[in-house]
């Protein structure tokens, strides 16, 4: 794992719960990866390949536009490190939710 991704979409949406609508369809098709994924209040961090992560982050605006937003926009946060590790999921939050 090269590459963690953290994924705040913000989908144009008529009400709240249209909005929570399309982003759960948006964190349903990260889920459907099969990478390690964590689900927070503001923004999704996935674990991964720096390619696979960046074509993730791709989809995740066209699943947004699909569920019926007009327009969406996303604020990614990106760790990489080509030749190594980077700090895992588990690493950074665990000892936050015992």
């Amino acid at each position: 794992m090269n590459a963690s991704v953290a994924i705040q979409s913000l989908p144009a949406a008529s009400n709240d719960e249209e909005l929570i609508r399309i982003v759960d369809e948006v964190i349903a098709y990260i889920k459907s990866t099969g990478l390690n994924c964590y689900v927070g209040p503001f923004e999704t961090a996935i674990e991964g390949d720096y390619d696979q992560l960046m074509d993730i982050v791709k989809e995740c605006q066209h699943i947004a536009i699909r569920a019926g937003a007009p327009s969406v926009a996303a604020y990614i946060k990106v760790t990489y490190r080509p030749e190594g590790e980077v700090l895992t999921i588990e690493k950074k939050v665990s000892k936050h939710h015992q």
